[in-house]
């Protein structure tokens, strides 16, 4: 279990002014849980990723993973950031196991585990490949399969898909979901697409501006059904996907979000 207990997060901005980030957060993700956050840009969604993932200290309350505090990045944690940040003088299969390299396992071993993740994510053929030859959706799968190479118990992500066009954006959720279903990890992802949200999380948590709170919490099971069945427009045209989502945008859209999660 992930487990966010209370957070609040204060720090100093770049122009040397307080920020207050996170305000008493709470959730929890499951085994096989994917948790979506949801909110508008500045409300807190990559604090609380960057805090969980051991990067952002918090300020109050605490986050364990399986009871143990987290204090500072691990190799329980993978992360997949917005942008790729893969080594362009690597190949991609060296890319794929650089994490493995710095804890020591050995080239054998890192040269396996890379193909197998390689073709989990439908990239088998270019593991010899360098960065600059790949479209920037096959660069976030190389980002994916590096994030998993080390096998987490999380797999964090901040908006990956967010700078793809929106083909390659419905090509990635699938890919993502059928590596969620394969594996079991547990997933953080965050989003401003309300549609993305809703297609992919187990639980979607909607928070309010600055400083962000949790004003929502939706169970959900499309993931579950685009999991077994690989069809979005069947999901996305469902009444039930459309009002929901009209309800999530008219809370997002509330002025006294504030007051809703006081």
């Amino acid at each position: 279990m992930l487990k966010v207990d209370d957070v609040s997060i204060h720090f100093a901005g770049r122009d040397g002014r307080a920020v207050h980030a996170l305000d008493h957060v709470s959730l929890e993700i499951p085994d096989k849980g994917f948790l979506v956050a949801l909110g508008t840009s500045g409300c807190g969604k990559s604090s609380l990723l960057n805090a969980i993932a051991g990067f952002l200290p918090v300020s109050d309350g605490a986050i364990t993973l399986n009871g143990r505090p987290i204090t500072g990045p691990g190799r329980d944690r993978g992360v997949v950031f917005q942008k790729d940040t893969l080594l362009p003088w690597k190949s991609v299969a060296d890319n794929v196991a650089l994490g493995l390299k710095f804890a020591g396992v050995a080239r054998a071993e890192r040269r396996t585990r890379a193909e197998e993740l390689l073709a989990l994510v439908g990239l088998e053929d270019f593991g010899r490949a360098y960065p600059y030859e790949l479209s920037g959706g096959m660069r976030q799968r190389v980002g994916i399969a590096r994030a998993l190479a080390t096998d987490p118990d999380v797999l964090l992500m901040d908006e990956p898909f967010g700078a793809l066009d929106s083909l390659t954006r419905e090509n990635m959720q699938e890919l993502l979901v059928r590596v969620w279903d394969r594996t079991g990890k547990r997933i953080f992802f965050i989003t401003h697409s309300i549609d993305e949200a809703l297609l992919l999380g187990t639980e979607v948590v909607v928070m309010s501006p600055r400083p962000g709170r949790i004003v929502a919490r939706f169970d959900l099971d499309y993931v579950r059904d685009f999991a077994r069945d690989g069809d979005t427009h069947a999901i996305k045209s469902r009444a039930d996907f459309s009002a929901l989502g009209e309800e999530i945008r008219a809370i997002i859209h509330r002025s006294d979000l504030r007051s809703l999660a006081a």
